[in-house]
């Protein structure tokens, strides 16, 4: 019974040696990218990792490597390790200009940014980032499948951006600094007219010259408010209140830049 024990034991060492081996030093690059390959799609990425950046190091001018530069970048994105995925994936289209996976690279590290892009208070570096490195794929690749993903991510962007321009002009406008809240809302309305901040932008912008007293650029404003936004739920509103403009503007006498209109007589 003894014997029994020790001999079942033996093999079930044996076994779990066996399932825990590490591939041979004799093995060929596309052999070890095989065994490489085989740990990344079981989810094993940390060893995936060791495996592809063995083969970068150990084989260099074979024709696999930039397959394992691609995965071992490929690794490090899939465990959010974002601005180490992001350098592999530069890495590899440095090195490897002409390898497939070029365009799979730049368009993940403009996404590798998206995923560093901070809440919108907060500072927008790799929002910006994100945006540079996925309109560069757009450009480069205009033909690829990953081109309506590529906008999706920069639009996605560009609402932070916007929102984070908007919510400083509301501040200021809060605050009754209408000339500063003025200079957020243009910004928005400048760099950012396609976001969903974009009619807020344009109303409030109105709305502060006709209380900044700047009469004549608010009734231009109102008026750019009901063109753009014909079926706006405040239509009635912003039409009320451009009247209301004009009338102040013909009492004050002021032009839409703001200034005293000269009369006929001078």
């Amino acid at each position: 019974m003894l014997k029994r024990l020790l001999i079942i034991s033996l093999l079930a060492m044996f076994v779990l040696s066996c399932s825990g081996r590490r591939p041979k030093e004799t093995m060929s690059a596309k052999e070890r990218l095989t065994y490489a390959m085989k740990k990344f799609k079981n989810g094993d990425y940390l060893d995936a990792k060791t495996e592809f950046r063995v083969i970068v190091l150990n084989f260099p001018g074979q024709s696999v490597v930039d397959t394992a530069q691609f995965y071992l970048a490929e690794c490090h994105l899939k465990m959010k390790e974002y601005i180490l995925a992001a350098a592999e994936y530069e890495k590899l289209i440095r090195m490897f200009p002409a390898s497939k996976f070029t365009d799979d690279a730049q368009y993940k590290i403009g996404y590798a940014n998206y995923e560093l892009s901070p809440k919108y208070s907060l500072d927008q570096t790799y929002t910006l980032k994100a945006i540079d490195e996925l309109q560069r794929f757009a450009e480069e690749y205009p033909t690829s499948d990953l081109v309506n993903e590529a906008n999706k991510l920069m639009l996605k962007c560009r609402e932070k951006l916007a929102k984070k321009e908007y919510k400083t002009g509301e501040l200021y406008r809060k605050m009754s600094y209408y000339e500063a809240a003025i200079l957020y809302f243009e910004s928005v309305l400048s760099n950012y007219y396609d976001t969903d901040y974009a009619e807020d932008a344009q109303f409030w912008l109105a709305e502060c010259l006709r209380k900044d007293r700047d009469y004549g650029r608010a009734v231009e404003e109102y008026a750019k408010y009901l063109q753009k936004y014909p079926n706006s739920n405040r239509k009635s509103q912003v039409q009320a209140l451009l009247k209301d403009a004009q009338r102040s503007k013909e009492a004050t006498g002021t032009s839409s830049d703001g200034m005293k209109e000269e009369t006929a007589s001078n």
